[in-house]
């Protein structure tokens, strides 16, 4: 103790009474007084609820292939959709206080309907092919390796084309936007609007040309105007940073790490407001510096081997698993074999509100 902290003096009877009464008033008016919560309002670091915590995808997808036996999709649930809900967050169907990540099933030939919401959507598919989404009438085609967007407020609907289901990830800021009060829905068609199999949506025969943008959509947009963001355009971008580092030219984040960020081609920002999206590639034996961030994430493995380590403890973690890191834990990657991973987080958010922090273990940051 500090020889200049003062000690509070044990209250008498009479004072220990009185402030029984005071607190009871305070209750009687719902209020809450500063000194007896300030530990937890204003901690010296964020505690996250949300706990580290790995699902893994050989147990989601018997799962979401038994939903799709007993569960129909249709108006009224909408979505096949099973959320993912972190240990630490009480039973709430969320992967952090402020992201929302789910495997959706869709059976052969099935239709999910169409609705809008204000919330700001994705979907990434880790395997699978032959369903499309329908984005305000753009079908795009969803297939291994893309990244789908459907950003708040624009309709959306599924359709499989096929005799075999597919499963994906869906990621949005559902609770986010539930804690702030903020939410609108609304139906859509029973169907979707166009059933049609593209292979390249409205969207990317506009806007997926690298370094050119079309004269006719010449002002910013909030989030991006491109559908699919496809996967071999991310693969090549990913394997010419590896072999650029082998020739010499630094072009990696770190020896043995690739990593791409999809961006807003109007802003050169993030694909949409609420939601930050990333892909790792990292050689075999490559590890990653320790770092705390403020903000959360998930990560999915899209192909390959390797661990995530949260605050010390070791995540051995392959293809499909899907694994959250909480607020200003402590966390690196570890690559076993060539070991890929899909990243979304809600660093907009926080770098929005100029709340992030970032701590590499081993500096004097």
């Amino acid at each position: 103790m500090m020889e200049n902290q003062m000690v509070a003096a044990e209250p008498t009877a009479e004072e220990a009474a009185a402030l029984d009464e005071l607190y009871r008033d305070f209750a009687a008016e719902s209020l809450v007084p500063l000194w007896t919560e300030i530990g937890d309002l204003m901690p010296m670091h964020p505690k996250p609820a949300a706990v580290p915590h790995v699902w893994r995808w050989n147990t989601l997808l018997p799962l979401a292939e038994r939903s799709g036996e007993l569960v129909p999709v249709g108006r009224g649930g909408e979505r096949r959709a099973i959320a993912l809900a972190n240990p630490g967050l009480g039973g709430r169907p969320y992967a952090t206080p402020t992201l929302w990540a789910a495997i959706q099933y869709l059976g052969g030939h099935e239709t999910a309907p169409e609705h809008r919401h204000s919330q700001n959507a994705f979907r990434f598919v880790v395997e699978g092919e032959g369903v499309w989404t329908v984005v305000n009438g753009d079908p795009v085609r969803m297939s291994r390796g893309d990244f789908l967007l459907t950003p708040g407020w624009n309709f959306h609907g599924h359709h499989n084309e096929t005799d075999r289901p597919m499963a994906w990830i869906d990621g949005l800021d559902i609770p986010f936007v539930h804690y702030t009060d903020t939410a609108f829905f609304e139906f859509g068609t029973e169907r979707v609007t166009d059933e049609s199999t593209p292979d390249i949506s409205r969207s990317e025969r506009l806007w997926a040309h690298p370094g050119l943008r079309p004269l006719s959509g010449l002002g910013n947009t909030v989030s991006s105007p491109i559908g699919a963001y496809r996967w071999e355009h991310t693969d090549r971008a990913l394997a010419q940073q590896l072999a650029l580092e082998d020739e010499g030219h630094p072009a990696t984040v770190h020896q043995g790490h690739a990593a791409v960020r999809f961006v807003n081609p109007t802003t050169g920002g993030d694909v949409m407001p609420t939601i930050r999206a990333q892909f790792h590639r990292l050689r075999p034996g490559t590890a990653t510096p320790t770092v705390r961030e403020v903000g959360s994430s998930v990560y999915q493995v899209f192909e390959g081997r390797g661990a995530i380590v949260i605050n010390g403890e070791v995540n051995t973690v392959e293809k499909g698993d899907l694994v959250v890191v909480p607020s200003w834990a402590a966390f690196s990657l570890q690559a076993e074999t060539p070991f890929d991973l899909f990243q979304f987080g809600d660093q907009p958010i926080i770098e929005r509100l100029n709340f992030n922090r970032t701590y590499i273990e081993g500096t004097t940051k």
